[in-house]
């Protein structure tokens, strides 16, 4: 029984496996793009992925962690410089995988796997370096509560504002550049009462 076997073996032994991977993990580096079977197309992404966000970091550390599996300098060049710069925006999913259909020797179903950002039949921003992509937060919770208080500060500061003799007009034209014109029609009463009271 194979129970929580995720690896996917390729038919190979461990060595043959990472032999295997590291060079196709290297040929796709260094041509952007290249063709094998579905199967090995599936496992070299799982393996290729991590590699591309370890190259996203140029240190000494990274060179040498990536240079353990890869055991190609030139590959590593191509990696940190030429790959890491267009991927610097992508948080993650580098690659596609794109069926080509049947070989014709042996009926092996072939796929083209590529790197993303070189494809320039697909590519949106040709030639553009991407920022990183800024991390966001999940939770909603603090967003709403601020909104709500920066809402409510603005809102007491014009009630303030109007209240104060010295400049009820200009309350109400601040009440309605922040708020809106619907803001501002409950203000126009409010000063109106004041100079009536005086």
């Amino acid at each position: 029984m194979r129970h929580g076997d995720k690896i996917k073996n390729l038919s190979r032994t461990k060595a043959h496996r990472d032999a295997l991977l590291s060079n196709l993990a290297c040929q796709l580096i260094q041509y952007k793009r290249i063709n094998t079977t579905i199967a090995k197309a599936k496992a070299l992404r799982v393996y290729v992925e991590p590699l591309i966000t370890k190259g996203k970091e140029n240190t000494t550390h990274q060179r040498r962690v990536v240079f353990s599996y890869l055991q190609d300098k030139e590959a590593i060049k191509e990696l940190f410089s030429t790959v890491a710069e267009k991927v610097g925006g992508r948080p993650g999913g580098y690659t596609r995988i794109i069926k080509l259909g049947a070989r014709a020797g042996d009926n092996a179903e072939i796929a083209m796997i590529e790197l993303v950002d070189f494809n320039e039949i697909y590519g949106k921003g040709k030639g553009e370096a991407k920022e990183p992509a800024k991390k966001t937060r999940r939770s909603r919770g603090t967003a709403k509560k601020a909104d709500t208080t920066g809402a409510a500060t603005t809102a007491s500061a014009a009630t303030t504002a109007s209240a104060g003799t010295a400049a009820p007009a200009a309350a109400a034209t601040t009440a309605s550049a922040t708020e809106g014109p619907a803001a501002a029609a409950p203000e126009a009463p409010a000063a109106d009462e004041a100079k009536t009271a005086e």
